[in-house]
């Protein structure tokens, strides 16, 4: 409502993200992350081989990847979900399994 009392139209009210805007901003996010865990991985490689290192971190690239997708196909609070879930899996299985 305006100083008046009149109710403003809906064309003038301010809208969220459209869905597009949204998509891209997953994909660019997830595709930082993705990045970022491929660092991680070959910092983590340069210390120490092992197999399970490199299936925690494959795990997570294959995740980004995923979300990606999902994203590009309009599924992306799915993606979201999953991103935030099996990041926080990745860091944690890091931290619980790889001495």
């Amino acid at each position: 409502m305006d100083a008046t009392g009149n109710e403003q139209p809906l064309s003038e009210i301010p809208a969220g993200m459209t869905p597009r805007q949204a998509r891209r901003i997953r994909i660019i996010l997830a595709s930082v992350l993705m990045g970022a865990v491929a660092l991680v991985l070959a910092i983590r490689l340069a210390s120490r081989h092992s197999v399970l290192v490199v299936g925690v971190y494959g795990a997570a690239l294959v995740l980004c990847g995923v979300v990606i997708e999902l994203s590009r196909n309009g599924r992306t609070r799915l993606g979201t979900w999953l991103l935030v879930i099996g990041l926080v899996a990745a860091l944690a299985a890091d931290w619980l399994l790889l001495p």
